[in-house]
């Protein structure tokens, strides 16, 4: 499965809401230069050479652990369930099905299964987010002339 999904454990986002600030600072402090990690595992020292972009990926898994939700990561090349699409979108299966019935959503079959490219569901996701922020911000503004705020 191309789809790793965890949530954390109470144990887990008290070890994440430690974890983050010193990968935060680290990031803070190292500019855009690989990140040197040294891990203690059992009484050993190791020292691991990350890209920073891994880094970076871990500090907003960290992030949202230790706020106690659950985190998926997704390569964006994977090709998606309708199911797997749906629960990353946090929609139900026939909402997910009407969108892409209404060409909202890029998706294959393989046989009579829809597969939905984990690329065309972020930029569908990207897309709507933007559509809510110009929805909220046209509301507000029209909340302001009409002297509601």
């Amino acid at each position: 499965m191309s789809v790793a999904s965890i949530q954390p454990s109470s144990r887990d986002a008290v070890a994440a809401r430690g974890a983050l600030p010193q990968v935060r600072g680290y990031l803070r402090r190292h500019g855009e230069s690989p990140a040197q990690i040294n891990v203690e595992v059992e009484e050993t020292r190791e020292e691991l050479v990350l890209p920073r972009a891994a880094v970076e990926l871990l500090a907003t898994i960290l992030a949202h652990m230790a706020a106690g939700r659950g985190v998926s990561v997704v390569p964006a090349h994977a090709e998606l369930t309708t199911q797997e699409a749906a629960d990353l979108l946090n929609v139900s299966r026939p909402y997910l099905i009407g969108l892409l019935d209404a060409g909202e959503i890029e998706y294959r079959l393989v046989g009579t299964h829809r597969r939905i490219r984990a690329e065309s569901l972020m930029d569908y996701k990207r897309k709507d987010d933007q559509r809510r922020r110009e929805a909220a911000d046209e509301l507000s503004a029209m909340t302001q002339e009409l002297g509601f705020d």
